[in-house]
């Protein structure tokens, strides 16, 4: 006779299987029923017992998918999330390309993001929080904490986690793994410290897992290995200024041209909004350099 399907959420990966919880509460590791794994934490799959593990027979449909891709391959990081906190710091220095590459993935799957730089005990902290005022002008919400000061997470956060299922993501080194010790202790992460010599951290995440914040599991927190590229390869260059919330309210005040690239046409408003300061150089330079690169590759949808 063969065994009712399960619905379970996918709550770790560990290559080609995943670890599922069942509505009782259960843990069950799972593999796909084909050769290939596509299911992501955060998913809601179909599944069947079969021995003392499980098989993924179907994976309901998602409401997002936060992914990036490169030359190479699509690394997707997790489904059906309600936001992502981009977790920086003052130490090791961030990239605000990275960054903007990130908020680009998010916005183009409509999934809110906050941004927090970790350290704000370090020297280098005014200077980093500067360079984030122009994301916080965009709308972004932006905070700060020290996750070695105190024995308690900082109330903003804890209140930005509340009833949401969040998504973690931000350069090794920044101390996510120490935001999740102090947020659930039992879960004893790795925390390694940084590498002075090379200015980055040690990868100290493997797979990926999602953790319940609360007993009645009504808010979660999703972690990721760590990652030092961010590829785009999945978007359309021409769809850039849509996922860019200075460049898309420039560009909504109308440009001469429908198919303007605001790249050197005449009687564009975002090159207007640049040249009145409305949009920094920087961001624009940020926006060619990314056109350029997504023009003169394939795409992959």
């Amino acid at each position: 006779m063969t065994a009712a399907l399960q619905t379970g959420l996918v709550v770790a990966t560990y290559g080609r299987n995943v670890l599922v919880e069942a509505a009782s509460g259960e843990r069950l590791l799972c593999h796909p029923r084909r050769k290939k794994n596509e299911a992501l934490v955060g998913d809601v799959v179909q599944w069947q017992a079969s021995g003392d593990e499980g098989v993924i027979e179907k994976i309901l449909p998602r409401r997002n998918l936060l992914r990036r891709q490169d030359d190479i391959r699509t690394k997707a990081f997790a489904a059906n999330l309600d936001q992502v906190l981009v977790w920086l710091a003052v130490e090791p220095e961030f990239s605000a390309e990275q960054l903007t590459r990130i908020l680009l993935a998010t916005e183009e799957q409509n999934i809110p993001a906050t941004i927090c730089l970790n350290k704000d005990d370090l020297p280098g902290f005014a200077a980093s929080w500067a360079r984030l005022q122009i994301f916080a002008d965009m709308g972004y919400p932006v905070l700060h904490c020290n996750m070695l000061a105190g024995d308690e997470p900082p109330p903003a956060l804890v209140q930005l986690l509340a009833g949401k299922r969040s998504f973690l993501i931000g350069p090794s080194g920044s101390g996510k793994s120490s935001l999740i010790n102090r947020l659930l202790p039992q879960a004893k992460l790795a925390t390694n410290t940084l590498s002075l010599a090379l200015k980055s951290g040690r990868h100290t995440t493997t797979n990926t897992n999602l953790y319940w914040l609360d007993a009645d599991k009504s808010s979660a927190l999703v972690d990721s290995p760590g990652f030092q590229e961010f590829g785009l390869r999945h978007l359309l260059p021409s769809n850039l200024p849509l996922y860019m919330p200075d460049l898309r309210q420039a560009a909504e005040a109308g440009c001469k041209f429908n198919n303007c690239t605001h790249l050197h046409e005449p009687g564009c408003a975002v090159l207007a909004a640049v040249e009145n300061e409305h949009i920094s150089p920087l961001r624009h330079s940020l926006y060619r350099s990314l056109f350029a690169e997504l023009s003169q590759t394939p795409h992959y949808r």
